[in-house]
């Protein structure tokens, strides 16, 4: 069977990339966003994100991730491995230390990368977002004020 109409036809998975907790909770506020789209989630295996991602697809990410660079290494293995075996429409992140190779490699690769800043880093930009701005297609904050950081961003408000 001749599957090259529907691959052409398929816009691909969203992966949505997040640390657990505060990160994840903002991800899944995108709820009516993202529920059409085939999607595929790049967080931590704990107790909290087992419990509230039941049902979806999710690949486990190496934790911590705070100075850690034999987890960082880990994780841009597992972002190719992610990246190379799925058709990626694009990677939509909050962070925090996870997103870094998810969205270095995605955009390499020319998939669209959206980071949301997280809404309580209203005065300063986190150090996930500094990282991963130069290679970004869309920047998205939740308060105004946080466009003193990112002029460059669009404020869509709370997700919380």
């Amino acid at each position: 069977m001749d599957t090259t109409i529907e691959n052409a036809n398929d816009p691909g998975v969203l992966l949505l990339v997040g640390s657990s907790g505060g990160h994840l909770a903002q991800l899944l506020a995108l709820r009516p966003w993202y529920e059409s789209w085939r999607r595929c989630w790049i967080t931590f295996d704990t107790p909290e994100a087992v419990s509230q991602l039941v049902g979806e697809e999710v690949v486990a990410a190496h934790h911590p991730t705070t100075r850690n660079v034999p987890n960082l290494l880990r994780n841009t293995v597992l972002a190719w491995r992610v990246l190379r075996s799925r058709r990626v429409a694009a990677v939509v992140t909050t962070g925090a230390g996870v997103a870094v190779p998810f969205v270095l490699l995605a955009r390499l690769w020319r998939v669209p990368t959206v980071y949301i800043e997280v809404y309580d880093r209203i005065d300063t930009a986190t150090v996930t977002a500094r990282l991963c701005r130069p290679f970004l297609s869309a920047m998205l904050v939740q308060w105004d004020e946080q466009r003193r950081q990112y002029p460059e961003a669009t404020v869509v408000g709370t997700l919380l």
